[in-house]
């Protein structure tokens, strides 16, 4: 999935193939989430980290290496996969100090007795993605290969692999059976297939049926989920009844035509957003992810993989962003299991018995108020208000298809009003908008679209203080980054 600026457990027992010797092993493997942080409404990674521990999600998976997070994830033992940004491929591609640097600061530093569990290190998200035309490409084999020797020197080689997050679109086909790699990755994708083999990294991938439906008015909405359909697709002597299935076969069958048709692969983000589009919302994602959990539960495999599900799946994603770009669509900030504040969207069993989610506790929110169009006012002026607080607030949800679409202009205008006003952590002044706004104690909200509170200033404040001395010393870091890389080269 795209990130920011352009477009992240219960333990299951799953019989699985580690077939790099061609030899079966039976291995523990998990529903995972990935935890992104683009957000306005950011809770304290403390409490993130006990939502996990209270729900048994033993796998999260990081967009970057965080520190706060990092931090706050030292003694859970739940096991991490950190990532290199693809902005900081090319320094560490051409910099063996760079490599060492970054794995100084991010992977070792939290590797100590009673630290953080990393187990992976995702180089790059989605590098290869054909929207990107091309500009990560040549960076991701010397920056693997750099980054493998950087982990030997630290004696980590062992204990943390790397992978390579993949968009489902580095692989096509008309059926299952003829997948193969896109033509220009087929040097790179052999070169990737062969260093991951060698070091014993699956191979990861994100595959997503709703940006199948959401792209394609002729999909087939019942093929996207796991409850039947009247669409299956025949290749050969299989039939797929599932997106999901005919994507990671796909994937099987390119790997196949490279020589690992066995490699374990790894789901490193799939799931179905609540919010922003027509078939986004609570019910649907709640059929698709509990479907897709059940499908993995039962073993069954793939028709290309029977009795072989994925090495891991990580739910995309664990809490909702609601300052991540909507270029991809509105959907975009609401794929979260779990809302901004950490409350269970739906029912969903992650494969624990009859135990569905539990909510985050000791979740602290501003006061009980909320900011509203004065109802007494010709708001025939407010137009550029509107903008300005959707502009640095989130009113995705009063789009078409959205949760909010459709309760009036007065509503949509009151619904933009109070995101700014909470984004503002409810500053007085930032709900006057020249006087058409005012502050109520009456909760607005109407049927299924919440206007929201947001979470504390003692939470928020601690995580932004928290994000400057960060911000200082990454500076600091990547100037130093700078001048070894220089003198490298």
């Amino acid at each position: 999935m795209l990130r920011a600026g352009i477009m992240t457990k219960t333990v299951l027992v799953l019989a699985v193939v580690l077939a790099f010797s061609g030899s079966v092993e039976l291995v523990r493997s998990a529903i995972g989430v990935n935890w992104g942080t683009v957000s306005n409404h950011r809770l304290s990674p403390s409490t993130v980290v006990e939502l996990l521990k209270v729900n048994k999600i033993k796998k999260v998976k990081l967009f970057d290496a965080d520190p706060d997070c990092l931090r706050a994830l030292m003694g859970s033992g739940i096991e991490v996969m950190v990532g290199v940004s693809n902005d900081l491929l090319p320094i560490i591609s051409s910099s063996t100090a760079a490599a060492d640097l970054w794995v100084a600061q991010n992977v070792s530093r939290y590797m100590v007795k009673g630290g953080a569990n990393i187990k992976f290190i995702a180089v790059g998200n989605e590098p290869f993605l054909a929207s990107y035309g091309g500009q990560f490409q040549s960076y991701v084999m010397p920056a693997i290969t750099n980054l493998q020797q950087s982990l030997a020197k630290a004696n980590l080689a062992g204990a943390v692999k790397l992978v390579v997050p993949c968009n489902a679109d580095a692989y096509e086909a008309n059926l299952p059976s003829q997948g193969a790699f896109r033509p220009e990755l087929s040097q790179i994708m052999t070169d990737l297939v062969t260093f991951l083999n060698a070091n014993g990294s699956p191979f990861v991938v994100n595959i997503y049926p709703f940006l199948s439906l959401y792209g394609n008015s002729d999909f087939p909405q019942d093929y996207a989920f796991f409850e039947g359909t009247t669409h299956s697709v025949t290749d050969g002597p299989n039939v797929y009844y599932n997106a999901f299935d005919g994507n990671y076969d796909t994937l099987v069958s390119a790997l196949n035509k490279l020589g690992f048709g066995q490699m374990p692969i790894v789901i490193g983000e799939v799931g179905w957003p609540t919010d922003g589009a027509v078939s986004a919302n609570v019910d649907a994602a709640r059929i698709f992810n509990q479907g897709l959990i059940n499908h993995v539960l039962g073993n069954k495999g793939t028709p290309l993989r029977p009795g072989q599900p994925p090495m891991d799946i990580y739910l995309f994603g664990l809490l909702d962003e609601e300052a991540k770009s909507v270029l991809p669509g509105s959907f975009e900030r609401h794929w979260g299991i779990f809302s901004f504040d950490g409350q269970a969207k739906y029912a969903l069993n992650l494969g624990m018995g009859n135990r569905l989610l539990r909510n985050a506790e000791d979740v602290s929110y501003l006061p009980a108020r909320w900011c509203v169009a004065d109802p007494f006012k010709d708001l025939s002026g407010v137009a550029e208000h509107f903008k300005l607080a959707c502009t640095v607030a989130d009113c995705t949800t009063l789009n078409y298809g959205g949760s909010c679409n459709g309760i009036g202009e007065r509503g949509n205008i009151s619904y933009a009003f109070n995101s700014y006003y909470q984004v503002q952590k409810q500053k007085s002044q930032s709900c006057e908008f020249d006087g058409f706004g005012m502050i109520t104690f009456v909760n607005p909200s109407m049927g299924r679209c919440k206007f929201l509170v947001g979470v504390s200033e003692k939470v928020v404040t601690k995580h932004i203080s928290n994000g400057l001395s960060l911000h200082r010393g990454s500076v600091i870091l990547w100037l130093l980054v700078f001048s070894w890389a220089v003198l490298d080269l």
